[in-house]
């Protein structure tokens, strides 16, 4: 899961499987595979650094080990 931020401010998790886009349109759209869509403040690039960051802490043994 990783941390976004709402437009009001409030932060969330959400399981980056389920994201199928990330779209820059001023702000930007982040769709899910349920059809629900997520406007954040995040940029594209940094919530594609907080997914492979996310992926390599669940296939390195610090997160196996706890």
């Amino acid at each position: 899961m990783i941390e976004l931020t709402k437009l009001s401010g409030k932060k969330f998790l959400i399981n980056s499987d389920l994201i199928t886009c990330i779209e820059a349109c001023g702000d930007t759209r982040v769709s899910l595979l349920n059809g629900e869509n997520q406007l954040v403040k995040e940029k594209n690039e940094e919530i594609q650094e907080k997914i492979k960051s996310y992926k390599k802490s669940i296939l390195s043994n610090d997160f196996i080990a706890g």
